[in-house]
């Protein structure tokens, strides 16, 4: 039976709570999608990471970006209250290119799988 640390278990309730918290108000931000992918403490748990990718235009993406950066003092208290420790990791996002270069490598087989049946 795999023991789950505390750390990981915290990350994925900050996932969650990040993501219910800003389903709504990145929507009225920008008309891209905007989806939260993962979350990495520091072993002190005191700073989070939280990775997050965006589908849609680059200026779109500055956006979010900004809006995250400045909301997030308030997004930290806000989720501090579903978490049951002494101390709030301070938030640090961070945007994660992993889809777009999945989309990428996608269409390039796609596009070697069409030359190959020519």
């Amino acid at each position: 039976m795999r023991q789950f640390k505390r750390a990981d278990r915290l990350n994925q309730q900050i996932l969650r709570d990040v993501s219910e918290l800003l389903e709504t108000e990145l929507a009225d931000v920008s008309p891209g999608m905007t989806t939260f992918t993962a979350v990495r403490l520091t072993k002190d748990l005191r700073i989070a990471r939280v990775y997050y990718s965006f589908f849609g235009n680059e200026e779109d993406r500055t956006r979010v970006e900004a809006y995250l950066n400045s909301r997030r003092k308030r997004i930290r208290s806000r989720i501090g209250k579903n978490l049951n420790i002494r101390h709030v990791p301070e938030l640090t996002f961070t945007y994660d290119a992993s889809i777009e270069r999945g989309v990428r490598i996608e269409e390039l087989l796609n596009e070697i799988g069409r030359e190959d049946k020519k």
